[in-house]
């Protein structure tokens, strides 16, 4: 058999395999062989069939079965000696005049490559990495929150001025409805709010989402709107009140102080304030880390050029799966996944450039950190490692669950080649600005 590689671009080639007799005349012989016991052809008992008679009955087809076999192999050993690194699956490349009585026999099929390319994660960017730090806003606002969420709430018959009316915001055209629980204070007119004044429970008022808010995005907690649908979103919705009540707000004690952090923890407002702003700047680095590889990942997609066998991939993934794609159903797969593919593949230089490599002792870690994390998050802040390390061993012991938490570590540990390789500028904001720079505005 002769096997060689055929290029026609930077990422797309053939394999040309010419089969010949001495391939797969012994095999074919054997089969003939075993098949003449078997064989049935009128006029002739069962096992007394002539063998020219059982080769012209059964020899193309069993000829056909072993050059097939001998050509998969042959690929399979070819890709894998050449070490080619392929996108998807070698494909047949069709021919509609092959004669399978040939002395020679010519297979090719098209395949796709890993394109070349080099990765500088040090490069000149304007990503910023920010810090984001809680405000006196921020944490006052969230001493009233707790002393509301563990105050006495006191039903009224009618909305008052200081009232939280609970109710839902409907509006079918847009899908609008979710229950909330809203106060004077959450629009950005004092106006609104006087348009729930005196109302009862089952009462519907109706308010249009317009500059309802200080900030748009705030449709999207209150309402459940997209973030691409809340920009200049100009509808009525109907508010139905379910409930009215006044909150007696708890005092800022002891009894309050343990019961939020156990007992002990903390004894004074300055050093409940204090504990308000390191939980919540704790929450904000992680979501501005996520911001930051988000942020980078889209500039290396953006700056890093290399092709890509695109046509090559659009045939590919017609064959693939349990239902087969027509060819304009491949295109648009291709164009939803194109994305992903390229930072899969930047992704891979980055960790081979930094010979970043995930052990298992990597997995077992990050799993035992989470763990410990969740378990705290119900109370449990004291576990035993034989414990922790029992939930740890199931957990692992589920290949779905493994695969997404190696997903997470590759993450992780791009995120900190990222910060120190990406050269990101630091920023320290407020939430709020965080939040604006989060969507782009």
């Amino acid at each position: 058999m002769d096997i060689k590689r055929v290029a026609i671009d930077a990422v797309n080639e053939k394999i040309v395999m010419t089969v010949v007799h001495m391939d797969y005349k012994g095999q074919v012989a054997k089969r003939i062989n075993e098949k003449m016991p078997l064989a049935t052809v009128k006029g002739f008992r069962k096992g007394q069939v002539p063998k020219d008679l059982v080769e012209k009955q059964y020899g193309k087809k069993i000829k056909q079965e072993e050059v097939q076999k001998v050509v998969d192999l042959a690929l399979e050993r070819f890709v894998q000696s050449e070490r080619l690194n392929l996108l998807g699956t070698p494909l047949p490349i069709a021919n509609e005049n092959f004669d399978w009585d040939a002395e020679e026999l010519t297979f090719e099929y098209e395949i796709g490559l890993v394109p070349n390319f080099t990765l500088d994660l040090e490069a000149k960017n304007e990503i910023v990495k920010y810090v984001v730090t809680a405000d006196d806003k921020l944490i006052d606002g969230q001493v009233a929150r707790i002393q509301k969420q563990f105050g006495t709430a006191i039903p009224q018959e009618v909305v008052a001025a200081n009232s939280d009316v609970t109710g839902t915001f409907v509006n079918e055209e847009k899908g609008i409805n979710n229950s909330t629980t809203i106060a004077a204070d959450l629009f950005k007119d004092a106006a609104t709010f006087e348009l729930f004044i005196g109302k009862k429970v089952g009462d519907v008022v109706t308010v249009n989402t317009s500059g309802l808010f200080e900030d748009d995005h705030q449709l999207m907690d209150v309402m459940k709107v997209a973030h691409d649908d809340v920009h200049g979103l100009a509808v009525d919705v109907q508010f139905t009140i379910e409930a009215i009540n006044t909150a007696e707000l708890a005092e800022l004690n002891q009894e309050l102080f343990d019961k939020l952090f156990g007992a002990g923890v903390i004894s004074t407002l300055e050093e409940l304030k204090t504990k308000i702003k390191e939980d919540a700047e704790s929450q904000f680095a992680q979501q501005a880390d996520q911001k930051l590889l988000g942020d980078v990942t889209e500039w290396l997609i953006e700056n890093t050029k290399f092709d890509l066998p695109a046509e090559f991939l659009k045939r590919w993934l017609q064959t693939v799966g349990e239902k087969k794609l027509t060819p304009e159903e491949a295109e648009v797969e291709y164009a939803r996944s194109e994305k992903g593919l390229r930072f899969q593949l930047i992704e891979g230089r980055a960790m081979a450039q930094s010979d970043i490599k995930i052990t298992f002792e990597d997995l077992k870690d990050f799993t035992t950190r989470n763990i410990r994390l969740q378990m705290a998050q119900f109370g449990q802040t004291n576990p035993t490692d034989e414990e922790v390390q029992g939930i740890v061993a199931r957990v692992l012991s589920n290949q779905d669950e493994v695969k997404r938490l190696s997903d997470q570590v590759v993450a992780e540990k791009l995120l900190e080649l990222f910060k120190e390789k990406a050269n990101p500028t630091t920023k320290e904001v407020t939430y709020e600005e965080f939040i604006a720079a989060s969507y782009g505005e």
